[in-house]
């Protein structure tokens, strides 16, 4: 990646609408030389995707909590099977497979603390091969929309 590519990469993690047309004229280059070097970022797997970011409240699901998962036995069948069951939870915004104390981090969107409580007991707790499980209510979620190469 050169300094136009990360140019590009920043400018549409910052806003994934804005136009070729704008960016071209930002960076001083042509459109269609805009154009091709998107395109070559996403054959190229550096752009992998456009969303769009919901406010979680506004949806109804102002309550986050990060819950840390520990299972038994530790066997590539079982995370894996756990993994996908937890994928398919709705409240379930991303889920890391860990090393270390925990094997899973949890992140959850819910409405409100029942239905947090709900979640662990009648969802995770179900689970034979959970071993463990700790929760934290996150107070501010940041998280950086520009992120660069090292």
């Amino acid at each position: 990646m050169d300094e136009l590519d990360s140019a590009l990469v920043r400018m549409l993690q910052e806003d994934g609408r804005r136009t070729n047309r704008d960016m071209a004229q930002v960076l001083g280059i042509a459109p269609s030389t805009c154009l091709e070097r998107i395109r070559s970022l996403r054959q190229r797997g550096i752009l992998t995707g456009f969303h769009a970011e919901a406010d979680l409240t506004a949806i109804g699901r102002g309550l986050q909590a990060m819950i840390a998962v520990r299972v038994r036995p530790p066997t590539r069948a079982v995370i894996e099977a756990f993994q996908a069951f937890l994928v398919r939870m709705p409240e379930v915004i991303s889920v890391f497979v860990l090393t270390g104390t925990d094997d899973f981090l949890v992140h959850v969107a819910v409405r409100d603390t029942d239905h947090l409580h709900a979640v662990v007991l009648d969802k995770l707790t179900k689970r034979p091969e959970l071993a463990d499980v700790r929760t934290s209510v996150i107070y501010n979620h940041m998280h950086k929309k520009v992120v660069g190469p090292l």
